[in-house]
């Protein structure tokens, strides 16, 4: 892995986010506080979670603590404009961060202990790796809601992605 693979994979993170917030702002207030029978109930919080774990997991690589994480969540967001906000915020954060980050950089360790007490020692590409995936499950849920109340975000495979990203 390197950090040119990695960046490709920040930007297919955040192209396929901007279809999900597009769809998402077609429906209304009353859709995105609703509960919707997915792991974390409402768009809301499935859309704060992903917040936080972006700031959570940042926060850890930049300090080597997991105090950001579970600090976003859904009552900070009440409209989806606020949380879109809030959104590209940590995305500019991120790709800050990233654009510090080296190829050498991805094959050092990230230690740390969970709340639990359980200690961890990742790879850092892992982990930025893990983002991207957790942010595809929970953008696979937040498709299915939006696509049952009939505001479907499109295809959001990398290959989509691919074709459309200018070369």
């Amino acid at each position: 892995m390197n950090i040119r693979d990695i960046l490709t994979l920040y930007d297919y993170h955040y192209w396929a986010n901007q279809r999900i917030l597009a769809a998402a702002a077609q429906s209304g207030q009353e859709q995105f506080l609703a509960r919707a029978g997915h792991s974390l109930g409402s768009l809301r919080a499935l859309l704060a979670h992903c917040v936080d774990a972006e700031y959570g997991w940042r926060t850890l690589w930049q300090t080597g603590t997991v105090a950001g994480f579970e600090t976003v969540t859904e009552e900070q967001f009440p409209t989806l404009d606020a949380l879109a906000r809030r959104w590209a915020q940590e995305e500019m954060a991120m790709r800050a961060y990233l654009a510090g980050l080296t190829d050498a950089d991805l094959s050092s360790y990230v230690r740390y202990t969970t709340d639990e007490g359980a200690k961890r020692e990742r790879l850092l590409w892992h982990c930025l790796w893990h983002l991207v995936n957790h942010g595809t499950q929970h953008r696979s849920e937040v498709a299915a809601i939006l696509t049952g109340y009939g505001y479907s975000p499109g295809d959001l495979d990398f290959t989509v992605f691919l074709n459309e990203r200018p070369r």
